[in-house]
């Protein structure tokens, strides 16, 4: 199987969303005898037209999650899973009245949620490869901030982040989301304030050359920062030490 152009293999249950526009194909290999089954539900996007469903999916980020990103079932999950799609399967085969629409939308629904469930579960549930994503997170954080350079490369991006990771950007948010409680935006501001405090407190630069060294085109924006996340002024910070 090829998610985009990467493949993937695998050899339990396994569960992952792909929105308008990503490539997904099968090459069949004859001299392979596989064992596995499976189903795909595809939605032409006119069918959520004018549903609860059309305002509410762009809020399921797992159809950006990466091909090594997918949803790995347990065997009672994977039950209740193929029973949903059962129960559209046979609405879908049904005579069409004017409650078919509804009532499969409503099972498209269910399996959204659930799924949403059972990726928050797969966060906690692998903790050691989450807390290394979470640690590697904060060493290239570190590096970053302490790189003399910053003033010809800007702030770090989410995007940016993400890529170094070899995640996306919308799984690594939903992992800091359950290990931390915060996005990766606040993390990138909570090391930037900690270096910025640091240069408040242990150097003589003025809050405008900080706030150059730090990346920021305009000491404004630095300076309104640094009073969001910590109530003071970086003048107020640093007067705070003397």
């Amino acid at each position: 199987m090829k998610y985009g152009q990467q493949e993937y293999d695998f050899d339990e249950g396994v569960m992952f969303f792909m929105a308008p526009g990503q490539v997904f194909s099968v090459e069949v290999n004859n001299s392979i005898v596989s064992k596995h089954s499976g189903w795909i539900l595809l939605i032409h996007p006119d069918f959520l037209w004018n549903t609860s469903l059309a305002k509410t999916i762009r809020q399921y980020e797992y159809f950006d999650y990466s091909v090594n990103e997918a949803l790995f079932l347990s065997d009672k999950e994977e039950a209740t899973i193929a029973g949903i799609i059962q129960n559209i399967q046979q609405e879908y085969h049904s005579n069409i009245d004017k409650f078919s629409q509804s009532i499969i939308i409503s099972q498209i629904e269910t399996l959204l949620n659930y799924s949403e469930r059972y990726y928050q579960r797969q966060f906690i549930t692998r903790k050691k490869t989450n807390h290394q994503t979470l640690d590697r997170l904060e060493k290239l954080l570190a590096d970053y901030f302490n790189d003399q350079d910053l003033t010809t490369k800007g702030l770090p991006t989410v995007q940016y982040i993400a890529e170094s990771l070899n995640v996306s950007s919308s799984y690594l948010s939903g992992v800091l989301n359950t290990l931390t409680g915060q996005s990766t935006q606040q993390h990138i501001h909570d090391k930037l304030i900690e270096k910025a405090k640091e240069k408040l407190s242990t150097t003589s630069l003025s809050v405008s050359e900080i706030a150059y060294e730090l990346g920021f085109e305009h000491p404004q924006s630095f300076s309104k920062l640094f009073k969001t996340k910590t109530n003071y002024s970086p003048l107020e910070f640093r007067q705070s030490f003397n």
